[in-house]
This record gives C-alpha cells, sequence and structure tokens, in this order.
C-alpha cells in the first residue's frame, strides 16, 4: 500500500511540476515520450506523441475523428435467401427433363427458384475516392442482392460491387456521387506497436462510432480466412472493435488509413481487447487490381515454408531464430527459377524484413505475377540476394484478362475455354471451365464447383468464353448450364434466374 501511494504521489507531482511550467516538458510513461505544454496563462495541457516518422503529433482525437467520419459509412447489405439446385440427369425432376419446353418459365417465374427469405447484415466502409469508390470487407457484402450505402451525413445510395477478393477478405463499390470526402492510405509498414490508432465505424447499430487505443501487435495470422490463397497478415489493435466495424477504418493521429478492421478474437463474441485489420499496403494493392482488372492479380513465389521459432532453430541447428525456413520448392516455380533451394532462410522481401509465414505472404501479396522481387536469403550462413521474377496462381506470369465484364461479376466466375487434351480427355468436343468462384449466381443459387467443364447452355453447345457471354447477354429469366467435371462421371444440371 505504501508503495502504491508513494507512486501516487510521484505522478501528481510530476503532473504538477509540468503544469507549473510554461515551456513543454518531456516525460516518459512506459518508455513512450510524451509531452505535456501549458503555458503560464492557464491554457490547458496539450499531450504529444511521436508517429514513425519521429514527427510530434498532438494526441488531440477531436479533429481526427472529425475528418474521418465523414469518409466512413454505413453498408447495409441485403440477401434473399434461397434453395441452390444440382443434380444429375437421372435425378432431375420431370420439370427439368422438360427444361426446354413451356414448364421452364413458370418454375422462374414469381421469386425464382426455391423459397426467398429476406437476409439484412450490416458493416462499415471507406471512402477511399472522390468519385465514390468504398472499400470495405468482402464478408460484409458477400452474395449480397443489395447493397445500400449511407455517408456519415445521412445520405443514401445503392452501391454497385466492383470486385471482390475473398484471399485478403476485401471488396470494392462504387456509387454515383462526387466530390466525397475521403481516407488518404499510410505506410503501414512503418507504424509501430504501441503507436495510437483510432477505429471508426458502425459497430452493433450505433453508427459513426470512434474508439482510440494502439497497435497490439504487427504481422498476425488468426486462420480465419478459408480461401485456397488467404493471405493473413493483420495488424492487431486494442480499440474497441465489435460487429459492424467490419469493413471499417483504422487510422493514425492524422487520420491517414493505418487498415481495415476484419475480425476480433474473442470468446464472447464481443470487444475482449483483441481487433484485426488488414494493412493498408495490401489494401492499395487489391483495390488497384480491382480497378485496373476487376480481379486480383496474386504473385507467388512457389515455395513451402516454415515460420522459424527457437525449437525449429534448434531442431535444425540454424543460427537464426527469425525468418521463414524454404521447406521445399514447387517444380519449375518462380523461385526454383530464380535458385532459391530447400532450406533457404527468407529474412527481407524488397528491403522489409520478413520474421513469419504471415509477414512474407503480406508482402509477397503486393506484387503482380510477372514483377520482380529480391529476397534476402541465409544460406548456411551466407547472405544472398534472389531476384524472383513471380509467376500467377497458374504456374506461369501471365495476368488474368478482365473476361469478368458485368456479366461475369454478376456470375461470380473466371472462366476459361478448355484445352483440346483436356476435351479429348473427357472424350467432349469442348467447353468452358469454371476456374474459380466468387460471390455471385453461380455459388449463391446453385452447388457447381471449380473445375466444371460447361459444355451446353439451354441445349445450345459453348466452346467459347466470348460465345458463352454473348449467348448469356441474349437471356432473361432462367438458365440452364450442363456439363461435366473431368474426374467425376456422369452430367451434371445447375439451374438459375440470370
Amino acid at each position: 500500500m505504501k508503495k502504491t501511494l508513494f507512486f501516487s504521489a510521484l505522478v501528481a507531482l510530476v503532473v504538477s511540476a509540468v503544469s507549473f511550467l510554461s515551456f513543454s516538458k518531456f516525460v516518459k510513461i512506459n518508455n513512450i515520450q510524451v509531452t505535456a505544454t501549458e503555458s503560464v496563462h492557464g491554457a490547458s495541457p496539450v499531450l504529444y506523441t511521436k508517429d514513425f516518422n519521429g514527427k510530434f503529433v498532438e494526441m488531440n482525437f477531436t479533429e481526427t475523428a472529425e475528418d474521418v467520419l465523414d469518409a466512413v459509412v454505413h453498408i447495409k447489405s441485403t440477401q434473399m435467401a434461397s434453395q441452390n439446385s444440382a443434380m444429375q440427369y437421372g435425378q432431375m425432376p420431370d420439370l427439368f427433363r422438360d427444361f426446354f419446353g413451356d414448364g421452364f418459365g413458370d418454375f422462374f417465374g414469381q421469386g425464382g427458384p426455391g423459397s426467398y427469405q429476406p437476409r439484412v447484415g450490416t458493416g462499415s466502409g471507406v471512402i477511399i475516392d472522390t468519385e465514390g469508390l468504398i472499400v470495405t470487407n468482402n464478408h460484409v457484402i458477400a452474395d449480397a442482392d443489395d447493397i445500400e450505402v449511407t455517408l456519415h451525413d445521412n445520405r443514401i445510395y445503392k452501391a454497385e460491387v466492383i470486385g471482390t477478393d475473398p484471399s485478403t477478405d476485401l471488396a470494392l463499390l462504387s456509387i454515383q456521387e462526387k466530390n466525397l470526402p475521403v481516407v488518404s492510405l499510410m505506410n503501414s509498414d512503418k507504424v509501430r506497436v504501441g503507436e495510437w490508432v483510432l477505429a471508426v465505424g458502425n459497430p452493433m447499430g450505433l453508427n459513426s462510432t470512434v474508439t482510440a487505443g494502439i497497435i497490439s501487435a504487427k504481422g498476425r495470422n488468426i486462420n480465419i480466412l478459408k480461401d485456397r490463397y488467404a493471405v493473413e497478415n493483420f495488424i492487431q489493435t486494442d480499440a474497441a472493435i465489435n460487429p459492424g466495424n467490419s469493413g471499417g477504418a483504422l487510422v493514425d493521429l492524422e487520420g491517414r488509413l493505418v487498415g481495415i478492421n476484419t475480425a476480433i478474437a474473442s470468446p464472447t463474441g464481443s470487444f475482449s481487447g483483441y481487433g484485426f485489420a488488414i494493412p493498408s499496403n495490401i489494401v492499395g494493392k487489391v483495390i488497384a487490381d480491382l480497378q485496373e482488372y476487376g480481379v486480383v492479380q496474386r504473385g507467388v513465389l512457389g515455395v513451402f515454408i516454415r515460420t522459424i521459432d527457437g525449437r525449429l532453430a534448434n531442431e535444425l541447428q540454424l543460427d537464426f531464430t527469425q525468418g521463414v525456413l524454404v521447406d521445399s520448392l514447387v517444380a519449375n516455380s518462380a523461385a526454383f527459377e530464380a535458385g532459391v533451394k530447400p532450406g533457404d532462410i527468407i529474412l527481407e522481401v524488397e528491403g522489409v524484413s520478413v520474421r513469419s509465414i504471415s509477414e512474407l505472404q503480406g508482402v509477397i501479396a503486393r506484387y503482380r505475377p510477372g514483377e520482380t522481387v529480391n529476397l534476402l536469403v541465409s544460406r548456411s550462413g551466407e547472405m544472398l540476394t534472389k531476384s524472383v521474377s513471380l509467376n500467377n496462381t497458374d504456374g506461369n506470369k501471365d495476368l488474368t484478362s478482365k473476361e469478368r465484364n458485368n456479366l461475369m461479376n454478376l456470375l461470380g466466375a473466371d472462366l476459361l475455354e478448355i484445352t483440346d487434351d483436356l476435351a479429348a480427355k473427357m472424350d467432349i468436343d469442348g467447353g468452358v471451365q469454371v476456374q474459380r468462384l466468387y460471390p455471385g449466381k453461380l455459388a449463391k443459387y446453385t452447388q457447381i464447383q471449380e473445375g466444371f467443364v460447361i459444355t451446353k447452355i439451354d441445349g445450345e453447345p459453348i466452346r467459347s468464353v466470348e460465345q458463352m457471354i454473348d449467348l448469356l447477354e441474349s437471356k432473361d429469366g432462367g438458365i440452364m448450364l450442363e456439363g461435366r467435371y473431368p474426374d467425376i462421371p456422369g452430367e451434371y444440371y445447375y439451374a438459375f434466374g440470370l
């Protein structure tokens, strides 16, 4: 008790001394240097803290909050729940056997396939362009039939989805408005643990809410994204984040975007001190790709890796306890071609230190196929630089062409004509393969899987993506896809309303 009282008295003494002086007095509290200033005229004390550039920034959250609130929006996402439909021919109801008859139109009449019931979810978004571009989380708007955006001044707009990226849980929306306030992106590599941040969003139905905290950690992987190419390199904060904050802004004290708030770690589902945001450096790359291509161009090293810790270092007798160990390589991968070998320890990518798998993934995720990154690796104690020209997820350096026009965005799929070899193997004349699925009608209303080869639409043979687009653009109402899977016997049929 005496020690506690003494500490309290000491703090009071320091504060009193600072209040008495007419010049700035620097005080170190928990190794964070702050300054308290008060003039002899009795003005209120003002606290400052250093940002990542060593610049003193006033610890006054009010101006930052006022600036950022105008650029953070409320998002209402409405979707209609329905039954999926997928069946083989032998299981098809008579109605589908008579698909091309008069009864088909009735099936997709009032309300479409199955029974519908609206589901409404809410979240947040950040305006990043004066012409109405808004970034949010993919899970906020996934499978939405209607997206409504409400600005801080209560203006309401319908939003269009420009593109989505489940691998990072990001989505880009657009509203028809100009001269909007924006939040600028900062270099998230530069933010430091212990730095003050504000979380701005719409948690638990409480619109335009601001909370304050610090950056608690960087490079977190919490295994919440289930996409095959998921990138988790979260910034952790203790600023209060709750359901509804998803897609909102995490900003520094100058109002610059540090990250997009995405998740919380909690035993109760509510704030427990652990919130996670997607770093702005990843956000910037993803939204640039979605704007330019409609899909994310993802560069791939082609390595199997392990994070080095003390136990692994002892086991393998390594000189390092930090870095990423190359366990093995994909044959003919980008890293293989650059001369990276199993046993190499990756320490840096383009001068950015990488101490874990999540940090390495986070840095590589900023680059496109065909771009070159320099890796600093340790090989048997020797430091080497390896220049790697990144591949795409298909193993080449091509950028994904923007075949996904408005119709492809509506379907939610990447499509590609099959090769002659695959056609011969499947004993078909040709077709269009579903390479990847995104939020859209195919994923929502059918049980179609990636790899499915579409051979017919409404009974008409399909041989190219262009032919498929032309045919679908001429359709209205119900659509029947017919096709096969490369390794599964039998014909499959998928029906949905266009």
